[in-house]
């Protein structure tokens, strides 16, 4: 019997399986739209950094990132008790071309 990880994985959907109306349905939100402006500018960020960036409060702030994660937009890292999150630009730009670029202007 293996030992439980004390960490709980980070799930996000696999690049096959993005969904174009889901993610125009998510970043179509003003301040989601604020957050995927935000990591295309300046790279992977912290939650604090994101929270700051946008200025939302912790627990609003965490509510738009799941969703975007959920959705694909971004892929969510741990290291130790930090959160950094990031655009799933590679994936995002293979699977809908120009998509970003669109979402950006």
């Amino acid at each position: 019997m293996g030992v439980r990880s004390a960490v709980r994985e980070i799930r996000h959907p696999a690049a096959s399986d993005l969904d174009l109306a889901e993610i125009l349905r998510t970043v179509g939100d003003p301040l989601r739209l604020a957050i995927v402006r935000t990591l295309a500018d300046r790279g992977e960020l912290s939650c604090t950094q994101i929270q700051d960036g946008v200025g939302l409060p912790p627990s609003t702030c965490s509510y738009h990132l799941r969703l975007l994660r959920e959705a694909g937009v971004t892929r969510t890292r741990a290291d130790g008790t930090e959160r950094f999150t990031t655009l799933r630009t590679d994936d995002l730009n293979k699977r809908f071309p120009g998509l970003l670029d669109v979402l950006l202007r």
